[in-house]
């Protein structure tokens, strides 16, 4: 469990590390944690949203998504609320960040690459499953 919790912190101080860098070199760094905090709820959502359509694929059902319902926003609160008691809640992210800028470069560069190919497997994942959807006939299911 430690390893899991260390390593959604790690992911974070990597999104927060690179939103920072582009940030300087666009000319200033403002709401950086902000910044790393809708990226990485867009990414849950992106993960919710695959499973959801690979849902769809797997049952054949189509329904229409709305946000009053329930399939909808009890796993939007689930995931702010988990993401506010990890990275808000008494700013335990401040400690993990010190912690994990004072790894070696090699191991901050491997791990860059780790997170950058897990951002890239979730945004490949999430055009796969609607390229998918889009290949199904809706008209034939309920």
């Amino acid at each position: 469990m430690k390893f899991i919790k260390k390593s959604y912190y790690y992911f974070f101080y990597k999104i927060y590390r690179s939103i920072e860098y582009t940030s300087e070199l666009s000319g200033g760094k403002f709401l950086t944690f902000y910044k790393a905090g809708l990226v990485m709820l867009a990414l849950e959502a992106w993960i919710f949203f695959s499973l959801l359509a690979y849902y769809k694929i797997y049952t054949k059902i189509s329904i229409q998504l709305l946000i009053s319902m329930p399939i909808v926003y009890i796993p939007a609160i689930i995931i702010y609320v988990f993401n506010y008691f990890t990275l808000d809640y008494k700013d335990n992210w401040r400690q993990f960040n010190a912690e994990f800028a004072n790894y070696s470069k090699r191991k901050n560069r491997i791990g860059g690459w780790i997170v950058f190919g897990i951002i890239l497997l979730i945004v490949s994942n999430l055009i796969f499953s609607f390229y998918l959807m889009s290949q199904i006939d809706w008209s034939q299911y309920r």
